[in-house]
Parts: C-alpha cells; sequence; structure tokens
C-alpha cells in the first residue's frame, strides 16, 4: 500500500487529494486490521501516520481524507448520500450519486438537474461541497442522460457561478426557499429555490438581511438593478415583470446584494 501511495504520488504530476475509503484499516477501532480477528488472517492496519507522511512528502499542500476512521489526518469528512440539517463546525462534503448507483448500471434512474441544483445550494449555504459521482460505462464513457443532466446543471452555473463558488456560509443560512451565501469582502446572494412550474415571486423578502444605504440588487443573469426598501429588520425586494420573464423557467434564481450594514455577523 505505501509503495503504492508512493508511485501516484511522485510519478503522476501534481495531486490535490488523497481520498482513501477504507474503514478496515485502522487497529484501534476495526477487528479485521489485528492479525487474526476478523475475515482477514493477515494485518489491515496501513500506519496512517507513515502514509500521510509520505504522500505528504512528495505532494507539498496534498489534502487527505482519511474517510471512514477519522483522526489527525483527516482535512475534512464527508457525510455519504445525505446533507446534514445545520452547518457542521469542520470542513466537510456530501458526497452523492447522481444517479442511485456509485458504479455504472444500466437504465439508472438519474437525479433531475432542478432537484441537483437545489442540493447545491443548500450544502454550500451550510459551509459544504458537493461531490456528484457519475460512473462510466464499460467502454469508459459517460452515459448520454448523465452528459445531458450535467449539461443543464453546468448552463445554471454559468449564471449563478458566483453565487457559489468562492462562497462563506452566512446566517441564518436558510429561510424557507431562500438560502444565502456571500463572497468574501464581497456582496451578499439570496437563492430563491424555484419548484418546477412556479414563477419568480413579484416580491421577495428577506428578513434577516440588513441593507445599508446605497445598496444595490441584481438578479444575476439580468443588468436591471431591482428596487428594494427595508422592512423590519430586513427588506422588501420588487422584481418586475420583465425581469422574471428573462429568468423564467430556471431552477432557480440568485440575488446579489452589494453591501450589508457594518457590523453585521457574517
Amino acid at each position: 500500500m505505501h509503495r503504492q501511495v508512493g508511485e501516484l504520488t511522485s510519478d503522476y504530476g501534481p495531486l490535490d487529494i488523497l481520498w482513501l475509503d477504507g474503514g478496515w484499516v485502522n487497529a484501534k477501532t476495526h477487528p479485521d486490521a489485528i492479525v487474526g480477528r476478523g475475515e482477514v488472517p493477515w494485518p489491515q492496519d496501513i500506519d496512517m501516520q507513515e502514509l500521510a507522511a509520505l504522500a505528504r512528502k512528495n505532494q507539498s499542500g496534498l489534502i487527505v481524507v482519511d474517510r471512514a476512521v477519522g483522526g489527525p489526518y483527516e482535512n475534512y469528512r464527508t457525510p455519504e448520500q445525505q446533507i446534514p440539517d445545520t452547518p457542521l463546525p469542520y470542513p466537510w462534503e456530501t458526497c452523492m450519486t447522481l444517479g442511485n448507483s456509485w458504479s455504472y448500471a444500466p437504465r439508472d434512474h438519474y437525479k433531475s438537474a432542478r432537484q441537483i441544483v437545489h442540493m447545491l445550494v443548500d450544502i454550500v449555504a451550510k459551509g459544504g461541497n458537493y461531490l456528484l459521482k457519475v460512473g462510466p460505462d464499460a467502454n469508459g464513457e459517460l452515459p448520454t442522460e448523465a452528459v445531458a443532466r450535467l449539461a443543464e446543471i453546468g448552463a445554471w452555473m454559468k449564471i449563478n457561478g458566483e453565487a457559489i463558488y468562492a462562497t462563506r456560509p452566512l446566517a441564518p443560512y436558510r429561510e424557507g426557499k431562500l438560502c444565502f451565501t456571500h463572497a468574501k469582502d464581497g456582496p451578499v446572494y439570496a437563492i430563491y429555490l424555484l419548484d418546477e412550474g412556479e414563477g419568480i415571486p413579484v416580491v421577495i423578502d428577506l428578513n434577516n438581511i440588513s441593507p445599508a444605504s446605497g445598496t444595490t440588487v441584481h438578479l444575476l443573469g439580468s443588468d436591471v438593478e431591482l428596487k428594494w426598501q427595508r422592512d423590519g429588520a430586513g427588506m422588501r425586494i420588487a422584481v418586475p415583470e420583465a425581469v422574471r420573464y428573462q429568468a423564467a423557467n430556471n431552477y432557480a434564481v440568485s440575488l446579489r446584494i452589494s453591501v450589508m450594514q457594518p457590523g453585521r455577523k457574517q
């Protein structure tokens, strides 16, 4: 195992992540790691301390995911096929399949682009990353339906990506159909999740976003500056018909809010 990881981390150029998926290789918690116990008659403890040191010596800055065991060598954790109800107090990534299977399965049932976008927004608003798995077929090719689904998601990201990439979570994270993110030292984003067939509301209320004087609001993909007014501790944003028509049949729409009140927690 150490020789294989040594080869992979030294002979194939720069690597970002060593993602270990074995839960039976820790002598403290798994009987299979101890000689004469479990199902395997030889030692299974791969010695994470030495292995992580070897990999990081060959790849400076390497991120290690000691996925199923946990401990000092995991840089982040990976809840599988689920999204936490609330933000987690450590770096995390939801790993999930586009269909039902981790590997290729003929006639697999793929999640809709709307469903994936809604999951992505929910995850990012809670401070997580989204790993989406698609299994190639026996020829090493991705199924046509999966490729089409990824293209649909990519089209949405082309317009709304700035509300997703390199953003941070922003309390209260979610209000009903609204999720919140913010750019580092930049604007706040309120992402409205649309059900199939649902139109963009004429008015969008943000109950916990307190704007400063001079705040500007735009819907991503539109150059029209939206009118807003203060409403208690929040704000009320009017979306004119032309903007609603331009963004019709969308999975979700993102509002860019340029300025926040000084001192707001982010």
